[in-house]
């Protein structure tokens, strides 16, 4: 965990200099596909390409739910691939939602370069699939961030009425987390760099944030300062204990059940 955001302060720090592509390999730690390839895929898992804009081919995983109307679309953290959060997404669709969990460009078997004008570009392919491919309308589609995920889902939800964002771990701004670990004068340089803050006055849609209280890379209090500033429909769960990365082992229940109740409340189950 101390060495990802070691390179999360990399990236601030050389995309305040205007060194983009060393900010890009920096910003991002895919894993090798073949370290983490299931021998079979979970029942009920389907693996789906998708085409971006600028034709990327991303990797992704498929769950329909054939009894629900809506569907989360799942944007992970960035380290590993989309085949570390396989089970994530099994249990996130015991909810009864269909899920479908998006690798970004450069992760897994998707071809290209991770960047962050390019994981937003994946992230508007997979909303489009969603609604070309699978047939969801904008109001049936829930958006789940994590970590770094959670820059993505704000980006995509910002002046549309999607059914809801949930933000699980979601940072500030990459200024306030060099602030948060001893790193003041440095996060001077930085500027709007993965900036969650700028976009929240655009969100239209209801928000549930889960937060560990003990989050030792993305502080808790930057969940609450996202909570506080949203000027929509929204609830905060903090997971008593809770670090950046064992949220659903240290609170299960609290943990799935806040978004199930999410889910249903805003009328995707």
């Amino acid at each position: 965990m101390k060495i990802k955001y070691l390179i999360f302060v990399s990236l601030v720090f050389l995309n305040g200099c205007g060194c983009e592509a060393i900010v890009n390999r920096l910003a991002f730690a895919p894993a090798e596909t073949a370290t983490n390839v299931p021998e079979i895929l979970p029942a009920g898992v389907h693996e789906v390409y998708i085409r971006t804009a600028d034709d990327i081919r991303l990797q992704c995983f498929f769950i329909p739910r054939r009894s629900s109307p809506g569907i989360i679309i799942y944007f992970h953290g960035n380290a590993g691939n989309i085949y570390e959060r396989l089970p994530e997404l099994v249990n996130l669709s015991k909810t009864d939602i269909s899920v479908l969990g998006v690798g970004y460009r450069g992760y897994g078997k998707s071809t290209g370069k991770p960047s962050e004008k390019g994981i937003y570009l994946d992230g508007r392919a997979a909303i489009k699939y969603a609604m070309e491919e699978l047939g969801y309308a904008r109001d049936e589609i829930f958006l789940c961030g994590r970590s770094i995920g959670s820059v993505v889902a704000l980006e995509l939800a910002r002046n549309n009425k999607f059914a809801g964002v949930i933000l699980v771990t979601p940072l500030t701004s990459g200024q306030e987390i060099l602030r948060a670990h001893g790193y003041g004068p440095i996060s001077l340089l930085v500027g709007d760099v993965i900036d969650n803050m700028k976009k929240l006055p655009d969100i239209f849609c209801p928000v549930l944030i889960i937060h560990g209280d003990k989050d030792e890379v993305v502080p808790w209090v930057m969940g609450q300062k996202i909570y506080s500033q949203l000027n929509v429909a929204k609830k905060m769960v903090t997971i008593s204990g809770g670090h950046h990365s064992d949220l659903e082992r240290v609170g299960d229940v609290l943990y799935h059940k806040s978004i199930a109740q999410f889910i249903r409340a805003s009328g995707g189950g």
